[in-house]
């Protein structure tokens, strides 16, 4: 009976993945299901699933190619159609909500998008923990059971009994006979790694663009986290000049005023070179705007603080532009004639919440 649960549990697990994944897209493009996050968790509305079985129906009542009928006719009763129709008694359509973890939320995205795993550096600082079979004890659970060392405890009390006959040598194992693996858990050094969100908050990014961001923001980290057994965020917010944050201060500004991308480059040039240490840390540094910038000579600042200060020492830097009616656009041309041909720097433009799919697809395909 157990094992036809587990069964059971197996095939509904498989059939709530396949659903996520078909209507992937439109939970990603919406920020409903970050409001029904959880610590490790997050609620998705799924329609009720109910498993295909047969019924049987009244005898004489005709079936599919019976009957009078011309084609395109709806098939069953009370078909009406669109609009028409009165009151009726049946249920419709009901949601349910599903918990879903988010390490299998990440696992099932990575699929969708086929998202390569991420290669770390460095072994500092964070730590796991790694369960390690050490010997054998005689109290566990049944799936620990140690066959050989049991039926050996066996051979040898029957053997001391006398009870053991070698013409019939039949070993009954009592429960005093049974023996268990044992385990003891390791400390497991893992990779470091810092995830730098930057943001323009200047009068040209509106609200509509900062919900952008959030939603994307918040795919990266359940991506990034399920890559790393420990993971910290910055967050860097700028107009004409650049502050770090926490995270409901960084989604949450209402600013003005111009922008001067390069206050928050050297601010995250700086975080880095005093705090994470390129040959430890796994570093992504991501920066989302809609592309306006001060002068000419701040982009060039800021050309000039990406080659020598931050390319050097990060795993990849992504930059994601924000379709704003305000804003000009021209930050992601100027990165793409300074930077077309390294790796490291991957841009992305967002027009709307629809492509946040395929701007995360852009950001993390390389596997960096």
């Amino acid at each position: 009976m157990s094992q036809r649960i587990d069964l059971d549990h197996g095939r509904f697990r498989q059939i709530i993945r396949g659903k996520i994944k078909q209507n992937l897209r439109k939970y990603i493009s919406q920020g409903e299901m970050i409001a029904r996050k959880g610590k490790d968790t997050v609620s998705i509305p799924l329609p009720q699933v109910d498993l295909p079985r047969f019924k049987w129906g009244d005898k004489q009542s005709g079936g599919v190619g019976q009957g009078d009928g011309q084609p395109g006719d709806a098939l069953g009763q009370g078909q009406e159609k669109p609009g028409q129709g009165e009151a009726g008694d049946r249920p419709g359509e009901h949601m349910v909500e599903l918990e879903v973890s988010l390490a299998e939320l990440a696992e099932i995205m990575g699929e969708e998008l086929e998202l390569p795993r991420i290669q770390p550096k460095g072994t500092e600082k964070i730590i796991a923990w790694k369960d390690k079979f050490t010997g054998v004890r005689t109290t566990g659970p049944e799936s620990l059971r140690h066959f050989r060392r049991t039926f050996r405890q066996a051979l040898r009390r029957q053997l001391s009994l006398g009870t053991y006959d070698p013409k019939n040598p039949v070993i009954v194992p009592i429960r005093d006979d049974k023996r268990y693996r044992s385990w003891k858990s390791e400390p497991l050094p893992q990779s470091n790694a810092v995830i730098i969100y930057m943001m323009d908050v200047s009068g040209s990014m509106g609200d509509e663009q900062k919900e952008i961001v959030r939603i994307e923001s918040f795919w990266i980290d359940t991506w990034l986290r399920s890559q790393y057994h420990g993971i910290e965020s910055r967050y860097i917010i700028h107009d004409a000049m650049a502050k770090e944050v926490d995270r409901d201060t960084f989604f949450r500004t209402r600013e003005s005023g111009g922008t001067m991308i390069s206050s928050a480059y050297k601010l995250c040039a700086k975080m880095i070179e005093d705090e994470y240490p390129a040959e430890l840390w796994n570093i992504y540094p991501f920066h989302f705007s809609d592309g306006d910038n001060w002068s000419i000579d701040d982009t060039h600042a800021c050309v000039e603080l990406l080659k020598h200060k931050i390319l050097p020492a990060v795993n990849l830097f992504a930059y994601g532009q924000v379709e704003s009616p305000y804003g000009s656009g021209q930050f992601i041309k100027d990165l793409s004639e300074h930077f077309d041909e390294d790796e490291r720097v991957v841009t992305s433009e967002i027009k709307g919440k629809d492509a946040i799919m395929d701007s995360i697809k852009e950001f993390l395909g390389k596997g960096r």
